[in-house]
């Protein structure tokens, strides 16, 4: 689908130079002199590359049109991830490197959305919030202020994260897959 540069926001996908881009940053300029433009930078899904671009607000660009399945994770090997589609049973596998540092917060089961670029997996999209459990914390010092009150924890799954001084090993708590940051206290 064909969209002006001046439609370009960030997280977008598009089809550009033979490859696929994900939008990082944009910025619309006017000048006092001349025509708008967005200048755009962008990160290659295949390559692993930055490219920072210039588009004039009369040129258009191809957006990438994907496909949005939902899956269950199932489990993960020494380089995949392995998920199951509920409703038809087919099994797909994704590499470590396309999920990344969340794939720390996968559990058995787990419903995930996956997107696809020409049946090719991309990306990975976790719920908003999941449920882990403190493996480790440290003790809160006394008399600290409150705009500094966080402290390190370890996790079941690994992941290091900063929680409130309430907090306690063995305590369940929701961690946001955005951020991979302390929500709240089950």
């Amino acid at each position: 689908m064909k969209i002006n540069a001046g439609e370009i926001r960030v997280g977008m996908l598009l089809e550009y130079k033979n490859d696929l881009w994900q939008v990082l940053k944009t910025q619309h300029v006017k000048p006092g002199k001349g025509g708008a433009f967005a200048q755009i930078e962008m990160k290659s899904i295949n390559k692993n590359t930055k490219l920072n671009e210039r588009f004039r607000s009369s040129e258009t660009v191809e957006k990438a049109s994907l496909e949005e399945t939902k899956y269950n994770y199932l489990y993960e090997d020494e380089k995949n991830y392995f998920f199951i589609e509920p409703k038809s049973f087919e099994q797909i596998e994704i590499r470590k490197n396309i999920v990344g540092e969340k794939g720390k917060l996968l559990v058995e089961n787990l419903q995930v959305s996956i997107s696809f670029y020409n049946d090719i997996a991309i990306s990975v999209e976790l719920p908003n919030q999941v449920t882990c459990k403190i493996k480790v914390t440290d003790a809160a010092l006394k008399g600290q202020t409150v705009s500094s009150s966080y402290k390190p924890a370890t996790l079941e799954n690994g992941l290091s994260i900063q929680v409130p001084p309430f907090i306690e090993a063995g305590d369940e708590i929701i961690v946001d897959t955005r951020t991979m940051e302390y929500m709240k206290k089950i």
